[in-house]
């Protein structure tokens, strides 16, 4: 039973009542009571299980458990592993590229018409930005994009890890890269990836993402600062 395999007994317990997003626990004291806990451990679990994603602790609202993500767990280990070696962000990066492409077909098929504008919004509005003056980063529009191409896709292992990427690109500071002409560069391959995306021409989206890395490759970029 998978249940067992966890040391936490309130993780277990979560489990084997079957709570699901939305669902009210019990006080603190009855959760003490049925688990035969000390309250300091019984907080300790409850951490844990809080910093997983598996429930939250709202005043007046108490503990309730919530829609399941994988985005807590990944991002608490991915984040320990750069503050060790920030190097490591390359292989996590090499992993993100590799998941859009498998993934592209099957996230674009998903998207509506107005979803597809909203890229194609995003693009223009970094463009705004990169020729104003002053000249704007546009990270806010570089994160918006690459998720929302795959924010329909049912899978939440794929779309935590794709979300851990851009919250690593971020404690590693690379939304602060401030290469013109190398930005420039990356959104005309963003713009062709949209091209082929609101045309449905997939293998065209694909190959400009492809490109991209090559472009990376070429630049001496891929290892460190990734897009």
């Amino acid at each position: 039973m998978i249940a067992s395999r966890f040391d936490s007994d309130f993780i277990r317990y979560l489990i084997v009542n079957k709570f699901r997003p939305g669902d009210r626990l019990p006080t603190l004291e009855k959760l003490k009571s049925d688990l035969g806990l000390s309250m300091s451990k019984l907080r300790e679990q409850l951490e844990v299980a809080r910093h997983l994603g598996l429930v939250e602790v709202k005043p007046r609202a108490g503990i309730q458990c919530v829609e399941y993500t994988f985005l807590p767990a990944i991002k608490h280990s991915l984040l320990f592993a750069l503050a060790i070696d920030s190097n490591l962000f390359s292989a996590f990066s090499a992993l993100r590229h590799h998941l859009e492409v498998s993934f592209l077909s099957d996230a674009v098929a998903r998207l509506n018409h107005q979803e597809k504008i909203r890229l194609q919004d995003l693009v223009e509005s970094a463009r705004r930005k990169l020729d104003g003056t002053p000249i704007r980063i546009p990270h806010e529009e570089h994160r918006a994009l690459h998720l929302g191409i795959f924010k329909k896709l049912d899978n939440p292992f794929v779309q935590g890890l794709l979300e851990a990427y851009w919250e690593a690109y971020e404690a590693v500071e690379l939304n602060v890269y401030a290469d013109i002409d190398y930005l420039r560069e990356v959104w005309e391959y963003h713009e062709k990836i949209v091209a082929g995306i609101m045309t449905g021409d997939i293998e065209n989206a694909r190959n400009a993402l492809l490109e991209h890395t090559e472009l990376l490759r070429a630049r001496g970029i891929f290892t460190s600062e990734i897009s």
